[in-house]
């Protein structure tokens, strides 16, 4: 027979499930009453802050009381801590497995010995991912794996699809993003860009550059050579 302090400890552990499973239930029932597109909710957990729940719905978060009476948009920081809360959940909710990314779907480019990597998602047209990839230049000892990424136009895709079936995708790409050469036309089988486009919605990549380190995180957006430099030496920091 089990001692009575583990008894009383697996009751109470039994009351506090049931307790946040009721919680759970009422907060829902009330938002999807009262706000019909909050009526499928994926999550509902408890915050650091008492008497507050973050509502969660794909990456969107809300905050709500234990009734479900008020509504919150907005970022929750930690003074103490000095952390933005939300941004932090985002960002975990955000991260794309790195081993998950269909490389063989991706130009890859590598500068100098390539020790460290990177993916980044590029529309041809995007003026951001032009002065990225300027940017680029400045950084050495890297693999990007490039992943064509036509939102923005129908020529958006007829460019990927020249630069994706040119002799030396790399090389058309430099020259069209460096250069404004424009990618002589080409065929070939463009399913892989297909795939990137199933890809980024799975994932909800929805501008460009969007850059993926290997830890996971990512920037949307252009970012410096030496921010660049500087979450590559996070990332390696981290994976040791």
């Amino acid at each position: 027979m089990k001692p009575l302090h583990a008894l009383l400890a697996a009751a109470a552990l039994l009351l506090t499930g049931a307790q946040a499973s009721a919680q759970d239930a009422a907060i829902r029932k009330a938002l999807g009453e009262r706000i019909p597109q909050l009526s499928q909710i994926d999550e509902v957990r408890p915050t650091p802050m008492k008497g507050l729940y973050e509502v969660r719905i794909g990456t969107d978060l809300f905050y709500t009381d234990a009734s479900g009476n008020y509504l919150i948009q907005g970022e929750l920081i930690d003074t103490r801590a000095r952390r933005n809360l939300t941004e932090d959940r985002i960002n975990k909710l955000t991260a794309v497995d790195f081993k998950s990314l269909p490389l063989q779907d991706a130009v890859t480019v590598v500068r100098g010995k390539g020790e460290r990597k990177l993916a980044v998602f590029e529309d041809p047209n995007c003026g951001y991912c032009k002065r990225f990839e300027k940017d680029l230049q400045n950084v050495d000892n890297v693999t990007v794996y490039l992943f064509l990424y036509p939102i923005l136009s129908p020529d958006s895709a007829e460019k990927s699809r020249n630069i994706w079936c040119a002799k030396d995708p790399a090389a058309a790409w430099d020259d069209w993003m460096l250069r404004d050469k424009v990618p002589a036309a080409n065929s070939c089988d463009t399913a892989a860009l297909q795939r990137n486009l199933a890809f980024g919605r799975k994932h909800k990549i929805t501008g460009t550059p969007t850059v993926i380190f290997t830890d996971g995180s990512r920037v949307p957006g252009a970012i410096g050579a030496s921010d660049l430099e500087k979450r590559l030496a996070e990332v390696a920091t981290t994976a040791k």
